[in-house]
C-alpha cells in the first residue's frame, strides 16, 4: 500500500490525475481515500487528511475543477480576505463556495458551488496564493448589497478595519452599482462605516443604536485610572458616563479569569458613576432588543444637560 509519506502530496488541494502521475494506481489512490489518508474536499478535488478544512481551502479545490475564468466572490472572498461573515453553524459545516464568471459565460452547475454571473473589471480581481478572488473593496461593496442589513454592516466594518478601506473609497465605486439590487441599502450603510468595530456583533449594536435614532456613542473608549489606560469599553458616552458592552461568545472569551475581569471592570465603572448596559447574544431581536434600547434611551434622557456636547 502506498503511504502519503512516500508521495509528494502538498498541503493544498490536488486532483486525482496529479497523484496518478507519480506512479500511483487507481486502486492504490482509492485505498488512500478509504483508509482516511486523503479526503475529497469537493467532487474531483482532494487533500491530505491532516489539512484543516477552511473556506480558502475549498475555494482552492473548486478552482482546480471548474473552467478558467471563475472568481471567488462574496462570503467566500470575504473569508479569504480574513473578514468574518459566516454564522457559527456555517463555521462547523462550511457552505458551498461562491464563484462568478463574467456575463456572457456560463456559471458552474456543480452542487458544491454557488455559481453566478457578474460584471467585473480587471481591477476588481486579484490573485492570492494562485486563487482568483475579488479585491477587498469590490467584495465589501458586493456584500453591502447582497447580505441582510446587519450582516452587511458587519462586513463593511470588517473590511474597513482589516484592510483600511474607507467609506470614501467605497463611494468612489458606487456609480458602477447604479440600479443594482441592494444599492439603496449599501448607500445608507456607507454613512455608518467605522473601522473601530472589532466584531460583527459590535457592528450590529452600532446599527441598532442608529436605527433607534439615538446619539451615536464613541467606540473603543479607554478609561484611565491614575493616568493609566486601564479599562476599554466597546461603546461609551464619555461625558454622560454611559457605556455599552457586547458580552457574547463570538468575541469575548469565556474563561473564569476573563469573566472575573469583566465583573471587576463593570463593578468599578458602576462604583464610579457609570451606567453599564450589557448586550448579550440573542439581544438583537424582539423584546430583548427593545429592553436594552429602552434602557439606553432612559439613561441618555436622565443624563440630559442643557449644555451642548
Amino acid at each position: 500500500m502506498t503511504e502519503t509519506s512516500a508521495l509528494a502530496l502538498p498541503d493544498t488541494p490536488f486532483r486525482r490525475d496529479q497523484v496518478l502521475a507519480q506512479g500511483v494506481t487507481r486502486r492504490e489512490f482509492y485505498a488512500l481515500v478509504r483508509d482516511g489518508l486523503i479526503r475529497a474536499v469537493v467532487r474531483e478535488a482532494f487533500v491530505r487528511a491532516d489539512v484543516e478544512d477552511t473556506v480558502a481551502l475549498r475555494a482552492a479545490a473548486v478552482a482546480l475543477v471548474v473552467s478558467d475564468g471563475h472568481v471567488a466572490v462574496d462570503r467566500t472572498a470575504a473569508a479569504i480576505h480574513g473578514v468574518e461573515t459566516l454564522t457559527f453553524v456555517e463555521l462547523e459545516e462550511l457552505p458551498p463556495t461562491e464563484t462568478c464568471v463574467l456575463r456572457g459565460h456560463c456559471p458552474t452547475q456543480r452542487h458544491d458551488v454557488r455559481g453566478r454571473t457578474r460584471d467585473l473589471r480587471d481591477e476588481d480581481v486579484m490573485t492570492i496564493d494562485g486563487l482568483r478572488v475579488t479585491t477587498p473593496g469590490r467584495t465589501a461593496l458586493d456584500l453591502g448589497c447582497n447580505l441582510r442589513r446587519r450582516e452587511a454592516m458587519a462586513a463593511l466594518n470588517g473590511f474597513a478595519r482589516l484592510h483600511g478601506i474607507t467609506a470614501e473609497d467605497l463611494r468612489a465605486m458606487l456609480p458602477r452599482f447604479r440600479r443594482r439590487r441592494g444599492v439603496v441599502q449599501l448607500r445608507e450603510l456607507l454613512e455608518l462605516v467605522d473601522a473601530r468595530m472589532e466584531s460583527p456583533r459590535e457592528s450590529w449594536t452600532w446599527l441598532e443604536i442608529h436605527d433607534a435614532h439615538l446619539p451615536m456613542p464613541e467606540p473603543q473608549v479607554w478609561i484611565e485610572i491614575d493616568g493609566v489606560p486601564t479599562y476599554r469599553l466597546d461603546f461609551a458616552y464619555r461625558r454622560r458616563r454611559i457605556c455599552i458592552e457586547y458580552d457574547g461568545i463570538d468575541f469575548h472569551a469565556t474563561t473564569d479569569e476573563q469573566r472575573r475581569h469583566d465583573a471587576e471592570r463593570r463593578a468599578w465603572l458602576r462604583a464610579n458613576g457609570w451606567i453599564v448596559i450589557v448586550i448579550r447574544n440573542g439581544d438583537f431581536a424582539g423584546a430583548n432588543r427593545d429592553r436594552w434600547i429602552r434602557e439606553l434611551r432612559d439613561a441618555l434622557a436622565a443624563s440630559y444637560s442643557p449644555r451642548r456636547w
